[in-house]
């Protein structure tokens, strides 16, 4: 059963860590990325949506819960689009590096907002977790930073981990797969709105086109979504959270392998760096719920 959830764990990482190989073509062909992260968003709802009807789970809710789910929409929406506008400014392997702090973003979150105690192991990964992001930042003798670039992805950060304290505070009681469907809906509702305004088409150019986003729908956000789901409840969510370190890893290959990303000593410090942070934050996290 554990040897299953770590094996799930690590496909969901490395699922979400393969969107650099779907957005940058996209990115690239100038198709618009609204109506793009729209079909992503529907697609996944549907494919899940079918899921639970094949399960026979009751798809209602009350208006509490619409409300946070819609709440959790609009934040997953933020997130998705401020980290493909990020890849504009950054390499996409830097961009997915700096959007893995978001566990450390919680923590500062629930310190100052929640008033939860920061251990020393918390204050040691924050260190190190900024650390990295300032190495990954230093090209040649000089700090050259992308002000804009590293300020979007934070903020893509920001939102993701607002994600995940809407989940956790809002004692919402709907299952895993509930909760990933309607958020999903709402994500694409949220681009739909948003492509409307901007009197965008929502044709689909070619079948190619069509099976490419039906791809990445399933493999980046189905797989991985469900995935962890099934390693958090076979191995626990600390497990869960630090196998997701293999996330900005695999975006890290797949920008130097296919997208010909100069694998540096900065790069690989400034990742070793904000991964040993993280991993840290979740260990810290973990040590704090034994000891309530």
């Amino acid at each position: 059963m554990k040897l299953k959830g770590y094996a799930l764990g690590i496909i969901s990482a490395v699922s979400y860590g393969l969107i650099p190989i779907f957005i940058l073509p996209v990115k690239q062909a100038h198709f618009s990325l609204d109506i793009t992260l729209f079909y992503r968003f529907l697609f996944s709802a549907l494919m899940i949506g079918g899921y639970l009807l094949y399960s026979k789970e009751n798809l209602s809710i009350n208006k509490k819960e619409g409300l946070i789910l819609a709440a959790l929409g609009t934040c997953y929406a933020f997130s998705s689009e401020l980290l493909f506008l990020g890849y504009d400014y950054l390499t996409a392997g830097i961009a997915s590096t700096v959007l893995f702090i978001y566990p450390v973003i919680v923590a500062l979150i629930m310190f100052f907002f929640y008033k939860e105690k920061l251990t020393k192991l918390s204050i040691i990964s924050l260190l190190l977790a900024f650390t990295g992001v300032i190495i990954l930042c230093l090209k040649g003798k000089g700090l050259e930073i992308n002000y804009a670039g590293l300020g979007i992805v934070m903020l893509s950060s920001l939102f993701y981990a607002l994600y995940i304290i809407i989940v956790n505070k809002s004692n919402i009681k709907v299952s895993g797969f509930k909760l990933s469907f309607y958020s999903m809906l709402f994500t694409s509702g949220f681009f739909m709105i948003k492509a409307l305004t901007g009197k965008e088409s929502f044709g689909i150019p070619s079948t190619a086109v069509f099976f490419n986003l039906t791809i990445f729908a399933f493999l980046t956000t189905v797989i991985s979504t469900l995935c962890l789901v099934y390693a958090i409840k076979n191995i626990g969510s600390t497990p869960a959270a630090i196998l997701g370190a293999l996330e900005p890893v695999v975006a890290v290959m797949v920008s130097v392998m296919i997208f010909h990303e100069k694998f540096t000593f900065n790069l690989f410090i400034g990742i070793s760096l904000i991964l040993f942070g993280v991993i840290l934050n979740v260990l810290a996290g973990s040590k704090k719920i034994a000891h309530s």
